[in-house]
């Protein structure tokens, strides 16, 4: 048996690491360098895991940028392509989910093409009639930047969108690859798993959502909120956990998934979904109404990314709070390791940490770091727990 892998990502090289563990993986990408690192055995993204296992185990995959040499005899064709939050049409971009298909279509017409990209509810569908196959089937993936590896191997659950036999093939090999057995595996049509996907993160931001909320309350009235939080969080239904305040939700998957899920309920009553949505704006705009009124000349921002253990920054919370005091005409300086330039949307990318203390003012961090501890008076963020669950 061989799988093919499209897209070296975190979903695509993370799912192709656990499956090469017993089987043949090629991966394909459009990116040279990336390509050329897996096959050296070196990670192109920041994942402790997958470093690891390049190191120690033995793993049977290479990667290729020729789309015949890694789809031709292939028994399964996974799909981890980006989908990027288009706003002019209000939905994904699925157009590279929709060229991989065609490409495997051609050159592995037998072969269960599985999408684990993030897709509209009703995609899988649209494929199946659009390619007259219905060997296309949706998997969610329900994995976190930097720590994607670990979470194929300690699964909370598989899902997949069909019900023939070589999709649960499929949720077998995941569960092989795996290092927990007793994995809760799921099978549903496809569009039922498209929407499993969507209205999981959603929830999730809509927990995001509320504790930050809570937060802006208590920075409003000169409350403690930890002691708050802390209160709240005892319940077990709502548990101490995915509580701790931030700028906003950020990261590649929450803000997309949100505006596509609203997207999809555009027939449907809803007062939910938006708000989810809205909030988060509303959040970005609070915050950065804190750091303008304390009239810093040079504001510094430190990390473009997400959260620790990521070198991922798109769509990260801090991005909007720099765009609002921009706008204000307040300079900004960037302090981001992970960052191959010289300036960051005109902003200067400053490579000297101590430097970067000196030239601010005031020093905005999503999330709190060792680095910065010395200049703590200088530091504005919301990083009460100092974690990111």
């Amino acid at each position: 048996m061989r799988v093919a892998v499209v897209g070296l990502g975190y979903v695509g090289l993370s799912n192709a690491v656990l499956l090469a563990q017993h089987w043949p993986v090629v991966a394909l990408d459009i990116v040279k360098e990336r390509v050329d690192a897996v096959n050296a055995r070196k990670s192109p993204i920041e994942d402790a895991d997958i470093a690891r296992f390049f190191v120690e185990r033995e793993l049977d995959l290479t990667a290729t940028t020729d789309a015949a040499e890694a789809l031709t005899g292939a028994d399964y064709v996974i799909v981890a392509t980006p989908t990027n939050y288009d706003a002019k049409t209000n939905g994904f971009d699925t157009k590279s989910v929709e060229t991989v298909i065609s490409s495997a279509r051609q050159h592995a017409p037998d072969a269960m093409i599985v999408v684990k990209s993030t897709v509209p509810v009703g995609f899988t569908r649209r494929m199946r009639d659009k390619f007259g196959y219905e060997g296309i089937v949706f998997s969610p993936e329900f994995l976190r930047e930097g720590k994607a590896l670990y979470d194929n191997l300690h699964p909370s659950r598989i899902i997949v969108g069909g019900q023939s036999e070589k999709a649960r093939h499929f949720a077998e090999l995941l569960k092989q690859g795996s290092e927990d057995k007793n994995v809760p595996i799921l099978f549903t049509d496809s569009t039922e798993a498209e929407a499993i996907k969507l209205f999981a993160n959603t929830f999730l931001a809509m927990r995001v959502a509320y504790f930050n909320e809570l937060d802006s309350y208590a920075l409003t009235n000169n409350l403690d909120p930890r002691a708050i939080i802390e209160g709240v969080s005892h319940d077990p239904r709502i548990g101490d956990f995915y509580n701790n305040p931030s700028f906003g939700y950020g990261g590649y998957c929450l803000p997309k998934d949100t505006k596509q899920l609203l997207a999809n309920y555009s027939s449907v009553p809803q007062n939910l979904i938006a708000a989810i949505v809205e909030s988060n704006r509303t959040r970005k705009d609070f915050i950065s109404e804190q750091i303008i009124a304390r009239s810093p000349e040079t504001v510094g921002v430190y990390r473009l990314v997400m959260k620790e253990g990521s070198d991922n920054f798109r769509d990260s919370a801090i991005q909007g709070i720099m765009k609002r005091i921009k706008a204000k005409g307040i300079q900004c300086v960037v302090y981001e390791p992970a960052l191959d330039a010289e300036d960051f949307f005109h902003s200067p990318v400053v490579r000297d940490l101590h430097q970067f203390k000196a030239q601010s003012d005031i020093i905005i961090a999503n999330r709190l770091n060792a680095d910065i501890e010395d200049v703590a008076d200088k530091v504005f963020t919301r990083d009460l727990l100092q974690r990111d669950i």
